[in-house]
């Protein structure tokens, strides 16, 4: 049957997230999470389709994104709280597990949902982000990976970010989105929704205090290393921000886990691979 998408407000970890819903309300449930400088949008193409695959799908907007709650403080963005929001949706869609799936910041929430909460997690897919002991590693002790992660260092830098971001109608958001991908991935139509969702009052600041809290609030839950949870790592092997050297040693840290690359595609491979990415998702 056609499915549509709907709108909704969930209460989750003390806060309210806008969340995009599809699929039948018995199917099992699949949680998609978005990384930076996205919304719910960045999943676009797979929401329907893994909807009539059968599959009960929600994306939210992650905390202090588009529509959902922006808190005050930097510390509210911390990997635990992130984690915490996600095992938050599961209960209120009244199931045990779900399949998570995450890029880029939503993957890096995802492994740690995985290594925190493995109970709560059916499988994990993430999107070109390695496991968190893996990026840890590389971002310390291999230059090129450090050169390439140079705007997690600007970030931290009071105001000053969230003012260079607004020049010129966002053009230096729209720049990286644009350079960093195939060309024609992102349209003018797509590009003046991700405007809008920036525009929200306080997005940006908070935006950027996920990269704030990662350097000053660092997790405190306890860990496992080791992947236990069926683990699909995909990666677009023409990265501008992250080395595909970190893709094989993610999987070598998890019990069932294996890595599919796209030669051609970029960090935004679920755009630009949109069909082969959702059939990946669908059967793990």
């Amino acid at each position: 049957m056609p499915y549509t998408l709907e709108h909704h407000y969930v209460q989750t970890n003390g806060i309210r997230l806008h969340v995009v819903q599809a699929g039948p309300a018995a199917g099992p449930l699949i949680v998609l999470l978005h990384g930076f400088p996205e919304f719910w949008y960045g999943w676009q193409h797979q929401i329907l389709p893994l909807a009539e695959a059968g599959f009960r799908v929600w994306v939210p907007d992650g905390r202090g994104y588009n529509l959902s709650d922006k808190p005050a403080n930097t510390a509210a963005y911390n990997l635990d709280e992130l984690a915490a929001d996600v095992v938050g949706l599961i209960d209120a869609a009244g199931k045990e597990k779900a399949i998570v799936v995450g890029h880029d910041w939503g993957a890096a929430v995802a492994w740690w949902v995985a290594a925190t909460y493995p109970e709560r997690v059916d499988r994990l897919v993430t999107v070109n982000v390695p496991h968190p002991a893996v990026m840890k590693q590389f971002t310390r002790r291999q230059p090129r990976q450090m050169l390439r992660s140079w705007y997690i260092g600007f970030f931290q830098l009071p105001v000053l970010p969230e003012v260079l971001s607004r020049l010129g109608n966002w053009s230096a958001l729209v720049r990286t989105l644009q350079s960093s991908s195939r060309p024609g991935t992102f349209s003018t139509d797509d590009l003046k929704l991700y405007r809008a969702a920036w525009s929200q009052p306080g997005a940006i600041r908070a935006m950027i205090n996920w990269y704030r809290a990662l350097a000053r609030h660092p997790p405190r839950r306890r860990a496992q290393r080791r992947i236990t949870v069926p683990t699909l790592l995909i990666w677009g092997a023409q990265d501008r921000f992250l080395m595909r050297e970190m893709a094989q040693p993610s999987i070598d840290l998890c019990e069932q886990g294996r890595v599919v690359y796209f030669e051609t595609a970029t960090h935004w491979v679920q755009h630009e691979e949109a069909e082969a990415v959702t059939n990946l998702i669908i059967n793990g």
